[in-house]
């Protein structure tokens, strides 16, 4: 959906300016001169007519600057988005087992994902560039200043219209936000593939080997119990038997001594 907005409000746009040229002779006036423009702005061959203010004697001018390599660039991006996001969302529902099959199908979503990261980024800031251009070179006041009337000032140019931009303003805000979507996308393809699973697997083992190395030289274990004694029930009672063995071999002949 985002990528769908995103080449509609860019790839479907047209606008339209209008000049007034009020010549010292009024019969060679032109109050309204409609200068239409569209996607994907290569703006040197859209041509209009203006009066000289000299007879009836007209010029042909066209408008500055051709603009179609970031729109197109900025549109295409948006197309082949669209297609893989539908492609996408078909291979989830219906072929989630082939996705799975051998981790390729994860992985190469997980390429791809960030590839398109990287374009969307790339694709609207050249577009944002060339929205400013296409802004300045449609710009009434610009436009003025081609005519050979307006440089008499004998003659009145005035701009009557400029063109909405409004939604072009809004195809350069959809392609930041569709970075910003395929960016955040990036984690969540990243955990189906292998390199999470394996890296989660990895930290498992690394924990049960720390795990196991410490109970192997700790406080509880056999292993450390007789070598410190420290805390074995064992080694306390075999200290307690000996003590009573050696109090009962003490008290045996003192008994006897005392009978004799």
């Amino acid at each position: 959906l985002f990528a769908i907005f995103a080449f509609a409000t860019c790839g479907g746009y047209s606008g339209e300016l209008r000049l007034s040229v009020d010549c010292a002779n009024k019969s060679e006036s032109d109050l309204s001169i409609d200068i239409a423009f569209a996607y994907p702005f290569r703006l040197h061959q859209v041509n209009f007519e203006a009066p000289t203010c000299e007879g009836k004697r007209r010029e042909t001018l066209s408008l500055i600057g051709d603009f179609s390599s970031s729109a197109e660039f900025f549109v295409t991006i948006a197309v082949f988005a669209f297609l893989y996001s539908l492609a996408a969302t078909v291979v989830y529902i219906f072929f989630q087992n082939k996705y799975r099959e051998n981790n390729r199908g994860p992985l190469i979503d997980f390429i791809v994902t960030v590839v398109f990261s990287f374009l969307w980024l790339v694709s609207s800031s050249a577009w944002a560039k060339g929205l400013s251009d296409v802004k300045i070179a449609t710009d009434p006041d610009e436009v003025l200043l081609l005519m050979s009337a307006c440089k008499q000032q004998s003659n009145k140019c005035l701009p009557v219209r400029s063109p909405v931009m409004s939604s072009l303003n809004t195809s350069v805000v959809f392609g930041y936000l569709n970075f910003i979507l395929w960016a955040g996308n990036i984690w969540f393809v990243f955990k189906e593939t292998g390199w999470h699973s394996s890296g989660q697997r990895h930290a498992a083992d690394t924990m049960e080997k720390q795990s196991s190395s410490y109970n192997q030289g700790g406080y509880n274990q056999d292993s450390y119990g007789p070598a410190g004694g420290y805390n074995q029930p064992g080694s306390y009672g075999q200290v307690g038997e000996y003590g009573q063995s050696q109090s009962y071999s003490q008290s045996g002949p003192t008994s006897f001594a005392n009978q004799i």
